[in-house]
């Protein structure tokens, strides 16, 4: 049955390669990028599955071999190692062949909130904030804060951003949740180790076509935006403050200078949150998922530790030396190593559950 699918999707490619040879293509942009986009999602099936035939043809040829006196053990040892590719590129195509999340190419919205420990709780997402921030850089991604709540030894109580580019969601939707921190505050002068919490929730921008709003259900205010401790840090009303009259939803926006940009932005995070909503009414199993995301900020519930007197980060959905992890390279946005772990968990899980057996 894989091997059918595996020759069917051989054909689409060379299909798609004739197709994105064919002039005419570049002249109709959007078909041009839709083209592109799938060509480009089934070049690893594609390369693992010629892998494959050429490791099966390796074996048929030693097989044919092994009884020659002078080729024979040179014929075991090739038959050996292109049962092993086999064996190995078997399971690297069940991975490729396994449903693909329909969200992994959209853009993100990611909420972090300070949890239990009061003001070290708050420097903690402060640093969760930047870690992120340094993530989005590494990878090419365009990360823009759309509000952000901060305290007066600049600690963040709530921070709101808009995260863009390919496959944002793929890389951050294992971040939700609750991320647990060791360490002596800088607050605390006993040196003593304290434990505190941040919550991280990440949702999926909403398509334009995915919600419809009625622009008669907004009431969009103006006022001037602040900083810690309540001073302005300028004297227009730039920034936006949305409600979304129906569901009560509100969000503000003051982190640009301009009106104009910090609605956009506010409008991009609130559909996000009706298209949530929306789903989570459609599908209750999903509201259980996203209340799970960041449970009640305490310790409880955690997704992660970070101990700094012992300098690792421990992801407890993994298990055994794959679960720790540097914490200096983790809190200055050396993040791939940790997704990349929890990406391969995921997918072993759902092959252990039969969903690339088709």
């Amino acid at each position: 049955m894989m091997l059918e699918k595996l020759a069917k999707i051989a054909e689409r490619y060379e299909a798609l390669e004739q197709r994105l040879g064919d002039p005419a293509v570049y002249g109709d942009r959007e078909k041009l990028k839709e083209l592109s986009r799938e060509q480009k999602e089934l070049t690893p099936i594609v390369a693992a599955y010629r892998e494959y035939r050429d490791a099966c043809e390796r074996a048929d040829q030693a097989k044919e071999l092994l009884s020659d006196e002078e080729m024979g053990e040179l014929a075991r040892e090739e038959l050996e190692a292109a049962e092993g590719d086999k064996a190995r590129l078997e399971q690297e195509l069940k991975r490729l062949l396994l449903p693909r999340d329909p969200n992994d190419d959209k853009n993100v919205i990611l909420e972090i909130r300070s949890g239990i420990g009061g003001e070290e709780g708050a420097l903690f997402a402060a640093d969760l904030l930047r870690m992120y921030q340094m993530y989005a850089e590494r990878r090419g991604f365009r990360m823009e804060l759309a509000s952000l709540n901060e305290t007066e030894l600049g600690g963040v109580k709530e921070a709101v951003a808009t995260v863009e580019g390919e496959g944002a969601w793929s890389r951050l939707k294992f971040e939700a949740g609750t991320h647990r921190v060791q360490r002596v505050p800088e607050t605390e002068s006993s040196g003593r180790i304290q434990t505190s919490a941040a919550t991280v929730a990440v949702m999926p921008e909403a398509e334009e076509v995915a919600l419809t709003i009625d622009p008669k259900d907004l009431q969009i205010d103006t006022f001037r935006s602040s900083g810690a401790g309540g001073q302005h840090v300028n004297k227009t009303e730039s920034a936006i403050r949305i409600t979304h009259l129906p569901t009560g939803t509100v969000v503000e926006c003051q982190d640009e200078r301009s009106q104009y940009k910090n609605k956009d932005r506010a409008m991009k995070i609130l559909r996000a949150r009706l298209y949530e909503a929306e789903r989570e009414k459609q599908n209750a199993a999903i509201a259980d998922t996203r209340r799970a995301q960041v449970g009640t900020g305490d310790r409880s519930g955690k997704i992660r530790t970070y101990n700094f007197p012992q300098n690792r980060v421990t992801d407890h959905r993994l298990t055994g030396d794959n679960k720790n992890f540097n914490i200096s390279a983790i809190i200055n946005g050396d993040l791939d190593g940790l997704i990349d772990a929890l990406t391969l968990n995921d997918q072993t899980a759902r092959l252990q559950g039969g969903e690339g057996e088709a």
